[in-house]
C-alpha cells in the first residue's frame, strides 16, 4: 500500500519541479526577445497587441489590456517611440487624448517577432474547455495564494 503521506509530498515536489521549470521557460522567451530584438518582454508584449489589433489603443486600454499600470506603461511606450517603434497620436474628437499605434518599422519588427508566453499560452490552450482552462487559473491561483503572493492577493477574484 502507498503511504499518502510521501505520495502527497512526491505529488508536491512535482508541483514545484512544474513552477520552476515554467519561471525558467518564462525567463527564456525573455531574454531571447531581449537578446535578439533589443526588446523588454513587456515591450514586446505592446508590440504583439498593437500588431494584432485592428487599431490605435489608447494608453488606459493598452495597460488594461497588458494588465499594468498606467505609470508602468507610460515608461514602455516612452522607450519604444524613441526606438521609433511607436507613435502617439492625438485623437480627432479630444485633443486630451493619445492613441498610441506602431510605426511602419515597428509593424516591420512585429511581423518578425517570436510568440510570447501569453501568446503561446493562447494557442496552446485553446483547444481546452472553459472547465479545463478555469481548472488550471484556480489551481496556479491557490499556488500563489499559498506562496503568499501579496500583489496576487490583492488585484484578483478568486
Amino acid at each position: 500500500m502507498v503511504n499518502k503521506s510521501s505520495e502527497f509530498e512526491s505529488t508536491v515536489k512535482k508541483i514545484v519541479w512544474t513552477l520552476r521549470r515554467i519561471s525558467h521557460l518564462i525567463y527564456a522567451d525573455s531574454r531571447n526577445i531581449a537578446k535578439q530584438y533589443g526588446l523588454t518582454a513587456a515591450q514586446a508584449s505592446v508590440i504583439k497587441i498593437l500588431f494584432g489589433s485592428s487599431g490605435a489603443f489608447s494608453s488606459t486600454g493598452l495597460s488594461r489590456e497588458l494588465d499594468v499600470t498606467p505609470p508602468n506603461l507610460t515608461g514602455i511606450i516612452d522607450r519604444l517611440e524613441e526606438k521609433g517603434l511607436i507613435e502617439r497620436k492625438k485623437t480627432e474628437a479630444d485633443r486630451r487624448t493619445w492613441k498610441i499605434e506602431l510605426t511602419k518599422r515597428g509593424k516591420e519588427l512585429a511581423e518578425s517577432l517570436p510568440n510570447i508566453t501569453e501568446l503561446k499560452l493562447l494557442h496552446g490552450l485553446k483547444d481546452l474547455n472553459h472547465t479545463e482552462v478555469y481548472g488550471i487559473y484556480f489551481g496556479l491561483s491557490t499556488i500563489a495564494k499559498v506562496i503568499g503572493t501579496e500583489f496576487f492577493e490583492k488585484n484578483t477574484n478568486v
